[in-house]
C-alpha cells in the first residue's frame, strides 16, 4: 500500500477571496440578519440536488427563508443507501430536531442522471488519481459502477428516495415524505407520484 500522501495545501484565489470576504461579513456583523436556532421553523428536512442552479433558487422558488428547513445537498437528490450519511441525517432531523416532513426534491438537466463509474475512473486517472489507488479502493468493495452509476429517470429516482425514507426501519411512523421535480430554470416544482 502507498504511504499516505502529504499534501500542501496549494494557494486558491478563490478561497483567499471568499476567506476576505467573511472577514469583513463578520466585521459589519452581517450575520444577524441570518439569527435563528438549529429547530426549523416549519418542521421541514429537504434533500436536493448539489447543483449550483438549484443553490439560492431552491429556497426562493420554495419561500423559504434561513431557520425555516433542514436542506441536505447531495448528488441527484439521492437517498442512496439505507444507512449512509443523507438517511442519518434525515434521522437526526426528525428525532433531534423536530422534523415532521421531508420532501426529495430533484431537478431537470442533472449531472448526475447520466454518470457512469468508468468514465468517472477516467476522471480520477486524468486528474492524477494512480491505477494503483484506485485498485486498492476496488479491492475494499467498491464497485465503481455501482456507487458512481447515474439514475437514468429523474421521476423513479425521487420514487425510490421516497420509498427508502419512508419505508426506513427506524423512520418515525408520523413522518410526511413526498417527492418532487424542480425545473432548474423556473423552479416550478413537479409532484411525483409516489
Amino acid at each position: 500500500m502507498e504511504p499516505k500522501r502529504n499534501r500542501q495545501e496549494p494557494a486558491s484565489p478563490t478561497i483567499d477571496g471568499i476567506l476576505a470576504h467573511n472577514r469583513t461579513f463578520v466585521e459589519r456583523r452581517e450575520f444577524e440578519r441570518y439569527a435563528t436556532d438549529k429547530y426549523p421553523d416549519k418542521k421541514l428536512a429537504i434533500v436536493s440536488c448539489m447543483d449550483t442552479r438549484l443553490t439560492a433558487l431552491l429556497l426562493a422558488a420554495l419561500g423559504l427563508k434561513n431557520g425555516d428547513a433542514k436542506i441536505i445537498k447531495v448528488a441527484g437528490a439521492e437517498v442512496a443507501h439505507p444507512f449512509g450519511s443523507v438517511m442519518r441525517s434525515l434521522l437526526i432531523a426528525v428525532c433531534e430536531l423536530g422534523v415532521e416532513d421531508i420532501m426529495i426534491v430533484a431537478h431537470t438537466n442533472c449531472g448526475a442522471q447520466h454518470m457512469s463509474g468508468k468514465e468517472m475512473v477516467a476522471s480520477m486517472e486524468r486528474l492524477g488519481v494512480t491505477p494503483e489507488r484506485i485498485e486498492l479502493a476496488r479491492h475494499c468493495g467498491i464497485d465503481f459502477d455501482r456507487w458512481l452509476a447515474g439514475f437514468g429517470d429523474t421521476e423513479e429516482a425521487v420514487r425510490k428516495s421516497v420509498d427508502m425514507v419512508r419505508n426506513h426501519p427506524v423512520m418515525p411512523p408520523h413522518v410526511r415524505v413526498q417527492g418532487f421535480v424542480m425545473d432548474s430554470v423556473t423552479g416550478q416544482l413537479a409532484r411525483v407520484a409516489c
